[in-house]
Formats: structure tokens, C-alpha cells, sequence
């Protein structure tokens, strides 16, 4: 029996698709290209996987986790020698502890639909980003995801107790801690978070909840002057202290490319100002809370941290503040074709990083294409997209050095939230010492001696492998 056959007897009929059934599938979130890999094998349980990953140790096959592809950086780009193992058959969501606030989750469900069920408990989860339609718990568990409510809630990382995982030999590993104080030795799961599905295929988890909050106040603030922002950062966190959850800035040529240009939005700030910045808090008291937001955001505009303001009063209206921010497709509609980049770094050297890179891009297309910056700068986490004119591979690749390199000096980060993949694969040195890269290679070594997971992605070699051929 070969390969295909074996796995097709542990999955069923259902659980393995070939041929055109497995080209026909997407390989990111917005549909541009079709999977590369030559099967896509859908198990339906941990102990399914199990099987398949023996089976395919026992072959040299190559394999690449996939789970939302709402992933930036092509960390789930399958080549046609690779099998895909997606999890979009894995989507239970199991045990939900009120007291504890744990919640165990297969990998392949959606972010949204954790916040759902923890909300029918009077619960949350504190991880929260665009895509939460389309992400999965997998994946941001893969990727250590962070989003908007990172200043308060922390990332990906700070809110899984535990995790399952499957081992590149089927081997599982089973860590389903649900206690917040464990010190019993080594945290395993931590070398799964953030390891872009190269170590080890996450199948389960079990994640930190918080009691709802009771209020939630938003407003959006035009500011001029990056002093300011940073001003307003700290005034707002000063006076709304526990209760800040978000605070977002779009840079002018955002705002006015999203909100006014695109015809998508109805902006709710004029156009003009140099930053467009989403402050949001969460507390216990609606009414308490709500009158000290207000109370705070006048106070911005009193000091003249912020120019011009508007409050949410409805929930229609934050959703309407936040589309803004969160309308990624229409940027990338808008700017195709651009490079991505997503990048920390302290706040005090924003300003003179994105001033510097402005004038860099300007001068190296003379003044042709477009750059946006916005971001998470709460976190330290800026977005950039530079979409030069006339664009190529080689103009990709200049954008790349103008962004990332000047990061190595400023001791920031290549990436903040996404991962590496392939895209960032070759600029990984500019934010890990030679010492930091040599042990993720140990490790990598250690847990897949074959290179079977995930082979290319995050580090630049792999181990040697022998895989087996492509069936015809």
C-alpha cells in the first residue's frame, strides 16, 4: 500500500483530497493563489494526526500545517513535493471552566467563535485582531498572534495555559496545563508558540479567559505632531490606568487613503491631521467608566494633546471607528502590488524611523508608489506597506533592506505579530545574534532530525531529508 492509500485508510474518503480537489483550494486569505501541495489531508482527531505524521516520518514526506491562511508572510505556502495538513475538520471546542475561566479548543476554530462561547459565559479571551473571522487558534498559536488588545491582554503566548501537539515522528505530546501557577519544570509549549508549525502540529489547546467587561468606551482622536502622540499615549494611561485595552494610530496617509480616498468608509475626522489615533477601554462600571473616558478625552483636547475627537455612542458607530483600522483587503486592493512588513520597535524612535524611511522610499523612486504606516503603538508595533513604482522583485527586495536594516541599529524586530515564514526567512540575523539562530537550529534538529515540518520556513537551512516522490 503507498503512501496516499495509508493515509487515506486512517482519514477516509473525506479526510484526503488529491489531484484537482487539492489545486483547487486557496493558499491565502484573499484567494490570489491555489495550494501548491500535491494532497491535503484533513484529520478529524490528535490521534488520527498521529497516524498520518508516522506514516509520513516512515516516508521522508514533507509536511505544511495550514489553518485560516490569513498569515502575511507565506508561512503555509506548500510546494508540489509537500503534503498540507489542514485542520478545518478539527473545530470542536471542548471543556469551558466559568470558575477557572479555561477553555479548551481544537486548533482549526475560528478566534471568533472562542470569543462566542466564551461570551455565552460571561467571559472573554483576550486576543483580538482583524481576521478573527477567518484565523484559528491554531494558527495564532502557531504565529504567537498578537492584535488590538495586546497593551492590556498581552499576546498569544500570555494567554495559552496549555497545548497538544503531534511531533514530526506522530510521537504527541500532551501538555493540557489549565493552571495559571505551574513551575514543574520546563514549559514545554512555549517551543510551540511563535514556531510557525516547523517544531511540532498543534492540535489542541487550553486558554486563559477574563471576565467580560461590563463597559466598553472608543473614540478616535486627531493629533499633529508625533510629541503629541507620545504624550497622549502616556495621559491616557496614566488616567485610565487597568482600563486601557487599545490604542491604535494610523498615520495621515492611511486615514485619508482608507477612510476618505477608498470611498469604503464614512471618515469621522476630517482629513488633513498628521495621525488618526483609536483609543479604547474596558472596565466593570458603564457608567462610572463611560464618564471617566469622556472625562479623560476631553482633557487631551484641553491640553492640546489631540486636535478634534469623536466618542462611539453606539455600538454601530465603534464598529464604524474600527473598519477603518481593520480594513486590511482595501489596502492591499488599493496598493497591489506592495510589501508587507511588520515591525517593533521602541516608541520614542518611531517618528525618526518612519521620517527616515519616508525620505529613503522618496528618493529611491523619486517620489513614485505610496507608503502607509499604522499600527499597534501601544505595543511598539508598527505596519508598514511601501508600494514602489515601477515595481519588481528587485524593488521588493530594496524595500526590504530600507526597512528592516536601520531596525538592527534601533534594536527592534523584524517581525512583532506575524512570524517569519518565508518572507522574513533571510532578514532573520537583523534581530537574532548568531548564538540565539545556532540554538533554534539545535532545537529544530532535536525535534524533526528529518526536516519534515514546515522545511524552509523560519530558518534558512534544514536538516538533510530524503522525501519520498510525488505520487503521479
Amino acid at each position: 500500500m503507498d503512501l496516499i492509500d495509508s493515509i487515506r485508510a486512517v482519514v477516509g474518503d473525506n479526510g484526503l483530497l488529491t489531484g484537482e480537489d487539492a489545486a483547487a483550494r486557496p493558499a491565502d486569505w484573499l484567494g490570489q493563489a491555489k495550494c501548491g501541495a500535491f494532497a491535503v489531508v484533513r484529520p478529524r482527531s490528535t490521534q488520527e494526526l498521529s497516524r498520518v505524521m508516522k506514516l509520513c516520518h516512515a516516508a521522508r514526506q514533507p509536511v505544511v500545517a495550514a489553518g485560516g491562511l490569513t498569515g502575511l508572510v507565506h508561512g503555509a505556502d506548500a510546494r508540489a513535493d509537500q503534503m498540507q495538513i489542514s485542520f478545518d475538520r478539527m473545530r470542536g471546542i471542548g471543556e469551558i471552566d466559568p470558575i477557572g475561566r479555561t477553555m479548551v479548543v481544537e486548533a482549526g476554530v475560528p478566534l471568533q467563535a472562542v470569543h462566542e462561547a466564551a461570551a455565552e459565559h460571561g467571559l472573554m479571551y483576550g486576543v483580538d485582531l482583524g481576521a478573527r473571522g477567518s484565523c484559528t487558534i491554531g494558527g495564532n498559536v502557531s504565529t504567537n498572534a498578537g492584535g488590538n488588545t495586546v497593551v492590556r491582554y498581552g499576546m498569544t503566548r500570555e494567554n495559552v495555559l496549555g497545548l497538544e501537539v503531534v511531533l514530526a515522528d506522530g510521537t504527541v505530546l500532551s501538555s493540557m496545563n489549565a493552571l495559571l501557577k505551574n513551575n514543574a519544570a520546563y514549559d514545554l509549549k512555549q517551543l510551540f508558540i511563535g514556531s510557525e508549525g516547523t517544531l511540532g502540529l498543534v492540535t489542541r489547546a487550553v486558554l486563559r479567559l477574563h471576565p467580560a467587561p461590563a463597559s466598553e468606551a472608543t473614540a478616535i482622536l486627531a493629533v499633529d505632531g508625533f510629541d503629541n502622540i507620545k504624550a497622549l499615549f502616556a495621559h491616557v494611561g496614566k488616567r485610565l490606568g487597568g482600563q486601557l485595552s487599545s490604542f491604535e494610530v494610523m498615520w495621515r496617509e492611511h486615514y485619508e487613503l482608507i477612510a476618505v480616498e477608498s470611498g469604503r468608509h464614512n471618515p469621522p475626522l476630517p482629513a488633513g491631521h498628521d495621525f488618526y489615533v483609536i483609543v479604547e477601554g474596558t472596565g466593570t462600571d458603564p457608567e462610572r467608566d463611560e464618564a471617566l473616558f469622556g472625562e479623560v478625552m476631553g482633557e487631551a483636547l484641553e491640553q492640546g494633546l489631540a486636535v478634534d475627537a469623536v466618542l462611539a455612542t453606539s455600538k454601530a458607530q465603534r464598529a464604524a471607528i474600527w473598519g477603518i483600522r481593520e480594513d486590511i483587503e482595501g489596502l492591499f486592493h488599493a496598493l497591489f502590488p506592495s510589501a508587507t512588513f511588520d515591525v517593533s520597535l521602541p516608541i520614542a524612535a518611531m517618528h525618526g524611523y518612519v521620517e527616515d524611511l519616508k525620505s529613503a522610499f522618496a528618493q529611491e523612486w523619486n517620489g513614485e508608489g505610496r507608503m502607509i504606516v499604522f499600527g499597534h503603538l501601544g505595543d511598539g508595533n508598527l505596519h508598514v506597506l511601501l508600494a514602489p513604482r515601477p515595481w519588481s522583485d528587485a524593488a521588493r527586495h530594496r524595500a526590504e533592506e530600507l526597512v528592516y536594516r536601520p531596525l538592527e541599529a534601533l534594536r527592534g524586530s523584524i517581525s512583532a505579530e506575524h512570524g517569519i515564514g518565508l518572507e522574513k526567512r533571510d532578514w532573520l540575523e537583523v534581530s537574532r545574534t548568531p548564538e540565539e539562530i545556532a540554538l533554534m537550529r539545535s532545537v529544530k534538529a532535536a525535534l524533526d532530525p528529518l526536516g519534515l515540518l514546515n522545511p524552509g520556513k523560519v530558518l534558512t537551512q534544514e536538516p538533510r531529508q530524503t522525501a519520498a516522490p510525488r505520487p503521479a
